[in-house]
């Protein structure tokens, strides 16, 4: 199979990344951006939620650490939503990695495309974390609540076009007492031009939430 020279959509999709690192990663809206500012909202894009797997449900705790990110999902997850990413994944530098850490996974198979992060994020109080939940998940309008999972969980799923080329992202929040998981997954193909159907995204991001809910026992205080 011929090489595939950078595509101008992928190039977008690692900026922020390189900016969250320079700037020591002050996060705002979630662990990365989509790769258009603007794109193509379509109302199939507002994901009927699943529930299925075991639930990921915690009891109330208060986490003084973020746990490790780029261990928070199994390799064999790693490799099912991510084909030809390095499992071990790549730590996005912060300035303070008891109250925030991300893990980027990322790879071009043939044409191609995905992207997972997942990222922990410790706030001083619930409430503090309440908050934070709401205003995200206000940001980000379209979707719905994932039950069995956490306190809190909303999933959305948007489309973006950039130069032709369609981008989808999902983006799962969740609260867990005074922490928040926050899991970025997208795809494209750079042969088709197209993106992968919504619940593929969908059900990715709601399964690496769940393992990096699953993960959060080792940050508390």
């Amino acid at each position: 199979m011929r090489s595939l020279p950078l595509p101008l959509a992928l190039t977008a999709r690692l900026t922020p990344v390189a900016v969250l690192a320079c700037a020591g990663w002050a996060l705002t809206s979630g662990p990365a951006a989509p790769p258009a500012a603007a794109g193509h909202h379509t109302s199939q894009d507002s994901p009927a939620q699943s529930s299925s797997g075991p639930s990921s449900t915690a009891a109330a705790k208060s986490y003084s650490s973020a746990p490790t990110p780029c261990t928070s999902v199994p390799a064999a997850t790693v490799t099912a939503l991510v084909p030809g990413a390095q499992t071990a994944g790549k730590e996005i530098p912060s300035t303070d990695t008891q109250l925030r850490r991300t893990c980027s996974w990322n790879a071009l198979k043939g044409y191609s495309y995905r992207w997972l992060d997942v990222s922990f994020e410790i706030s001083q109080s619930e409430q503090e974390a309440q908050q934070e939940y709401q205003q995200r998940v206000t940001q980000k309008s379209g979707g719905g609540t994932v039950p069995g999972l956490g306190d809190s969980a909303y999933s959305v799923v948007n489309l973006t076009t950039q130069d032709k080329q369609q981008t989808r992202e999902g983006v799962v929040l969740v609260r867990v007492s005074n922490a928040l998981v926050v899991v970025t997954y997208n795809g494209s193909d750079f042969d088709t031009k197209k993106a992968p159907d919504t619940d593929t995204i969908n059900t990715g991001a709601i399964k690496a939430a769940r393992a990096a809910v699953g993960a959060l026992g080792g940050g508390q205080g």
